[in-house]
Parts: structure tokens; sequence; C-alpha cells
């Protein structure tokens, strides 16, 4: 990837300008932008659709569609309002950096994308995109963030959103915090290290699950698993867990209640209740150590 500076060069400037015509910049290659508005009466699109080799600093960017089908561009300290609807979509090797993303439908069926000491808030954000870079971004309200994201790689990001990393594969997150809803459902290949983890039923349908060091808040976590892995986690609030999936979980303190896991191994330092409802699991496949069970049921191995 071209990481274009800001010292010029060859490329055409520029800077402190107002900008408010449709395709105000269309199909540029190679140029600085610095210090302009994309504003005004006559409600623009697409000001910077089919560019290449783009810097950008210091802008304002209020029309909508400002940057479709952008080839390598550096965006920084820049604000995309909430009128800057849908406004990075089918882009490639583009960095967003100590930026502000407001606006739906944010980024979209883009590739090689680095997010980072950013701020967003975007009912839709990130969907489709590949081969991702988040590093300290604060996410204020999303409702439905990284949707079908493959091959990311996360750190530092602290979010508030509802159905979280829905359909997303081969993702790595780290020592952030997720306040979500639905996360991780029908992923595939998802690691999470060192983070707090809260929402109402986590990880449904997931496949290769992991959780490593993390506090995980929330009712009914975790069914419909397939090969769930959870090592040296606390979990609070958290009722009726594990139905009807494959688990290898390690909990430091108490888990509220275990319902009809599939199979495994469940140790916990204490469970609530241990749920097994014959007709629903066979008991015999999941072995449940903990240091006090009560109200356990036939298949549980208290230790």
């Amino acid at each position: 990837m071209l990481l274009i500076t800001d010292d010029g060069g060859e490329n055409m400037i520029f800077e402190n300008q107002t900008f408010d015509q449709e395709r105000a910049l269309y199909g540029l290659n190679g140029a600085v932008v610095k210090n302009c508005r994309f504003d005004g009466p006559a409600d623009g699109e697409s000001a910077l659709k089919e560019t290449r080799d783009i810097y950008m600093t210091g802008c304002f960017m209020n029309l909508r569609y400002p940057l479709w089908h952008v080839e390598t561009a550096r965006i920084a300290d820049t604000t995309l309002t909430e009128n800057c609807r849908a406004a990075l979509w089918y882009d490639r090797n583009i960095i967003i950096e100590e930026s502000r993303l407001n606006g739906i439908k944010a980024l979209r069926e883009c590739e090689d994308i680095t997010v980072r000491n950013s701020s967003v808030n975007s009912t839709e954000f990130l969907w489709k995109c590949r081969n991702v870079l988040i590093e300290n971004v604060l996410i204020e309200q999303s409702e439905y963030p990284f949707f079908e994201v493959t091959n990311a790689k996360i750190t530092g990001l602290k979010m508030k959103g509802k159905y979280s990393f829905q359909y997303d594969e081969n993702v790595e997150i780290n020592n952030s915090e997720l306040d979500t809803k639905d996360a991780f459902w029908h992923t595939k290949n998802v690691t999470v290290r060192d983070s707090i983890v809260k929402g109402e039923y986590l990880g449904w349908y997931s496949e290769n699950l992991t959780l490593i060091n993390c506090k995980i808040i929330g009712t009914q976590p975790f069914c419909y698993c397939k090969n769930l892995v959870l090592e040296n986690c606390t979990m609070e609030s958290c009722d009726l867990a594990f139905e009807k999936s494959s688990v290898q979980a390690c909990v430091l303190g108490k888990i509220d209640s275990v319902k009809n896991p599939l199979e495994g191994k469940i140790v916990a330092d204490e469970i609530g209740h241990v749920i097994i409802e014959e007709q629903y699991c066979d008991a015999s496949k999941t072995q449940i150590i903990c240091q006090k069970c009560n109200g356990s049921s036939s298949g549980s191995r208290c230790a």
C-alpha cells in the first residue's frame, strides 16, 4: 500500500476551499485535499468518487456518498457528519485516523481498511469488509457494527452496539470493551482476549469462538455453539448458559446456571444450577466440575 504523505510533492493540492457541486473532485489521481469543506446549498454528491492516491486532512464533509470506488487514500483529522450517508463504499487501501465518522452506512464492501484513534456514530458501521485493522476506536452507537467482516484485527475498541459482529469470520479482538446485545452470532474463527463482553444471547450459532481472560456479562450466553472455548474467564449474570453447545470452559467464579450442554467440559468455582433435560441432551457427554453446585442434575460431577 502506498502511504501518501502531506508534503504535496508533485500532487495537486486543494486547500481551504469549499465544494458543493456533484462529483466536485471526481477521478483525481494523486492529490492533497487540506482544510476543505464539502458542504453547501447545492447538496452535491460523490465528491471524490473514483479517485486514487488521495491524502485528505483537516476536512469537513457534509454531503452524501463522498468516497466511493477510491483506491489508496489516507484520511486524517476529518469529520464526516450525519448527513454524510454511505461515506466509503467499494474502496481499497484506506487509512482513517484521528477522524470522526457519523452518518448511516459509513463503510461497506471495502478491502484493506485501517481505522485508528477515531470515533464512530454510524448505525451500520463497516459491513461486508475484508482485511480490517481497528486500533483505539470509540463507537458511540451502532445498531449493526461489523456485519459480515472477514479477516479483522481489533485492539482497543470501546463500543456500544446491538447486533454486533454477525456472520464474521477470522477475527481477533484484544483489550476491548464491548457493550452489545446479540454479538458474534453465526461467526466462525473468532478469538477475544483480555476484554469485557456485555450483552444478551452472546455467541449463538457460532463456530470456533474462543474467549480468553475475558469478563462476560449477560443472560443466556453461548447457545447452539460448535467448538466454544472459554479460558480463565469470569461470568456475571450469566444464566441458562451453553444450551445445545459443544464447549470447553474454564470459568473463574460463578455461573448462575447451565442448561442442556451438548458435549464437552465445564469447570467453574460455582454453578448455581445445572439443568439437564434428558429428552434434549445426553448428560453423559458433558463433564461439569465445580466447587459447589446447587440443584445439580444427573450427568454433572462436582469436585
